[in-house]
């Protein structure tokens, strides 16, 4: 590997030594934090910086609480996965209510330290290799996950032995409905709300490691499109063993999107019909477990992902809940119901209260950009608190702000207090070595956000051939002014490649107009705008060689990148697709139907999006890669779809990588990058 590609690996992609997962606790006296001990270093321990004195201190060391580290629990290396946690060390924690103490589980085993830090972390007893400790309101009890099972330390096992998994999300809500957790204390630390999954009439899926043929499989269940999904139930365990099973429609509603504690007499959850047509806010009274609608947002689509921050009630009693506004130009607040902001403004999260005004995050100008707006909770209002260029965001507790700038400079960290002082946390990652200013241009009818990067030093009049790298899926953005994402852009250009990216229709944060295009269709929409946008910029920039067009992506962006290929030759030369899911069949329910229904209703549709059936027409060079410890899209995507081109005698290139998981950590990626350099260079000489 080259020096870039080397440092990307030994980094983490810049993030080693960057502080992260921020947690306020003592009303913003105390801010809880992860960072290794510097660029190189994977290991992250648990900080705390005292904003009244502007003292950091090392609660927690994972090399000394643990010098040789065993494996992860399948169950918490699975999570990671979902949540795509890369961090070896204390991949996360979590406070008591209070904040004055934190808890954590490392390699199976449980530690709680107390902010002080004038003791040692204490070992937490444990029923075998845990994960997901949970502390009380004072930090005198514990709940975890052992098992499969919901434990209390010190007072042993409170889920009864059913069968089922307790106190755990599983694999749809942690996945794709925002949901990573299954278990919940009341305000007062005495009772538990648990989820009760129930994954037996889901089908097995299986991984073997060829690179280890003495190893077992492993297998797993997975929720695939058209199939049954885990049976989800919510109940009140209480202290003295009372078991109360929260009510509601579940056949109708059978996913839980959130929930948690608003009150000792009060629970709030999220439910959603199987398509996310109809989500119900709903009350639950946690002593009768009876439940009653407080709101119902319906679209004739789906209603987009819950909006971090709601539903919430507000200090007066109102409730805030997300909306679109009437066309799907905007993602909206609405107070009880009625709309509080407008098209102008483009919600993107609820961070709390603040001077009695919403705290939010938002894009007004340019969906590339994030402000930190302060909106009148009577009237919608905007107040702008950190507005410049750039992807600015907050975390907020008693009247002290941690604010996040990142844009083309790098990425700073600013504690405001509510007394007016200014602190940082240290930040030990490795400075960005590129300043990359992408161009940014929305281009053709539907005005779809670009971006190119172009080569450092290129001189105007030279032509280049064009890479195209985005993903292009829901859910994801890729032409933001965050600033790590463009590193490995700039690098391909500096390649002798004019790198472009496209957020085209369905993808996240421009409208909900924009995200809904791909409603009953991936394929169709996707290529158009890529095929357009790449056009268009062909047109205002004619150092962009379109004779010579390659396109790469992992996940939606390989499968973008394999059709590209497939169905349009007379523009895309080449690709490399990694972890394509080439099939939505077999992709998971919560996902895909989402998009696209229930196959068995709209099989043309799911026909027309499977690339399976193009591979007769290949005529392009395509590199596939996948890895085969991939358990998101899983290696039977792609081997299917290199079966379908070996059987119609079509030659192509397969990169099957053992112990590669979807998140290709451990410079996997930069080792494949370095490859499909090689590809691309041959290909398109």
């Amino acid at each position: 590997m080259d020096d870039f590609l080397r440092l990307s690996a030994d980094t983490a992609r810049f993030t080693h030594g960057a502080p992260r997962a921020f947690s306020f606790g003592d009303d913003g006296r105390l801010l809880w934090f992860l960072r290794s001990g510097g660029p190189t270093d994977a290991f992250e321990g648990l900080w705390v910086l005292d904003t009244a004195t502007g003292t950091e201190t090392r609660l927690a060391d994972p090399r000394e609480l643990c010098p040789r580290p065993g494996p992860l629990p399948t169950a918490e290396r699975r999570l990671r996965e979902r949540i795509r946690l890369v961090a070896a060390g204390i991949g996360s924690y979590a406070l008591s209510g209070d904040g004055l103490r934190a808890a954590f589980a490392l390699y199976g085993r449980l530690y709680g330290v107390d902010a002080t830090g004038s003791a040692a972390p204490e070992e937490i007893p444990a029923a075998g290799p845990a994960w997901d400790p949970r502390p009380n309101a004072d930090g005198t009890r514990t709940a975890y996950v052992a098992d499969d099972a919901l434990y209390v330390a010190p007072d042993g096992r409170v889920s009864p032995d059913d069968g089922a998994r307790w106190g755990v999300a599983e694999f749809v809500a942690a996945e794709e409905l925002g949901r990573a957790r299954g278990h919940w204390w009341s305000p007062d630390g005495t009772t538990l709300l648990a989820a009760r999954v129930d994954e037996s009439a889901l089908q097995r899926r299986w991984f073997t490691d060829p690179a280890h043929p003495e190893l077992p499989p492993e297998d797993f269940a997975y929720p695939e499109a058209g199939g049954p999904n885990a049976d989800v139930q919510l109940w009140v365990l209480g202290p003295a063993g009372e078991r109360i099973r929260l009510d509601w429609d579940a056949g109708t509603y059978p996913y839980v999107s959130d929930a948690g504690w608003e009150s000792e007499t009060e629970i709030l959850l999220t439910v959603q019909d199987r398509l996310q047509q109809r989500v119900l806010l709903l009350s639950a009274d946690p002593a009768t477990g009876r439940t009653r609608e407080l709101s119902r947002t319906v679209h004739p689509h789906w209603v987009d992902p819950l909006l971090p921050g709601t539903p919430a009630r507000l200090p007066d009693g109102r409730m805030l809940t997300c909306a679109d506004t009437p066309g799907g130009a905007a993602r909206a607040l609405a107070v009880d119901g009625a709309p509080l902001t407008g098209d102008g403004i483009q919600i993107r999260r609820v961070a709390g209260i603040h001077g009695g005004s919403l705290l939010v995050e938002a894009a007004r100008a340019d969906p590339a950009d994030q402000q930190v707006l302060l909106l009148d909770p009577d009237t919608g209002t905007p107040t702008p608190l950190a507005d410049g260029p750039g992807v600015h965001s907050v975390l907020a507790s008693a009247g002290t702000l941690l604010l996040t700038s990142a844009d083309a400079d790098g990425i700073r960290r600013t504690v405001r207090t509510a007394d007016g002082r200014e602190l940082s946390p240290v930040d030990l990652s490795e400075p960005l070595p590129h300043r990359v200013v992408p161009l940014l241009e929305r281009v053709t009818e539907h005005r779809v956000p670009t971006a190119l990067v172009l080569p450092r030093g290129h001189v105007p009049g030279r032509r280049l051939p064009v890479l195209m790298d985005s993903y292009g899926g829901p859910g994801a953005q890729d032409v933001s002014s965050e600033p790590r994402r463009w590193q490995a852009r700039q690098w391909w250009a500096d390649q002798g490649f004019a790198v472009v990216t496209v957020d085209n229709r369905g993808t996240a944060y421009v409208s909900p107009a924009h995200t809904h295009a791909v409603y009953r269709g991936f394929s169709e929409v996707t290529l158009e705008d890529q095929v357009a946008a790449l056009r268009a910029l062909g047109a205002r920039h004619p150092d962009l060689d379109l004779g010579r067009v390659g396109i790469r992506g992992w996940s939606y962006g390989g499968y973008l990148a394999a059709m590209a290929v497939l169905r349009r030759p007379d523009v895309f030369h080449a690709a490399a697709a990694g972890a394509a899911p080439t099939d939505f069949r077999h992709y998971d329910t919560a996902y895909t139907e989402r998009y696209l229904g229930l196959p068995q209703e709209h099989p043309e549709v799911y026909e027309r999006d499977s690339l399976i059936p193009d591979a007769p027409k290949l005529t392009r060079p395509l590199l596939l890669a996948t890895g085969l410890a991939d358990d998101n899209v899983h290696p039977s995507h792609t081997l299917r779809l290199s079966r379908a081109l070996t059987d119609a005698g079509r030659p192509h290139r397969l990169l099957a990588l053992p112990g590669v998981t979807h998140m290709t950590p451990g410079g996997a990626r930069e080792k494949l990058m370095a490859l499909e350099l090689d590809f691309f260079r041959r290909e398109l000489a």
